[in-house]
């Protein structure tokens, strides 16, 4: 699965997430796109899922419109400390994840 780990994120979540394709929005040159136009260009470059902290974005945008999914990460902060707990979850939410979908993980 290709996964595009959101500027909301710790960067080095990515060094965890085995078995996937996984980049980060500063690694793409994306960091400071709006979220509309992140997933249309995460959609459009061939990416599954976004991993974001933020949990405003299903409100802000129509995710039934985009052609990959959007896992939203449901931890304490959006440190590094606060998501290795949560591996674990975000490996499965993945690995079971519906195409065109919205997920919360854990």
């Amino acid at each position: 699965m290709k996964v595009l780990i959101d500027e909301s994120l710790d960067v080095r979540l990515r060094q965890h997430l085995a078995g996937h394709d996984t980049y980060t929005v500063q690694f793409m040159g994306w960091k400071g796109l709006k979220n509309g136009d992140l997933l249309a260009r995460a959609a459009t470059d061939g990416f599954d899922v976004v991993l974001t902290y933020d949990q405003n974005i299903q409100h802000q945008q129509n995710l039934a419109t985009l052609p990959l999914s959007v896992v939203i990460v449901d931890a304490a902060s959006n440190q590094i400390d606060d998501l290795l707990p949560l591996v674990p979850a975000l490996l499965h939410a993945l690995s079971t994840l519906k195409p065109c979908t919205l997920r919360h993980a854990p």
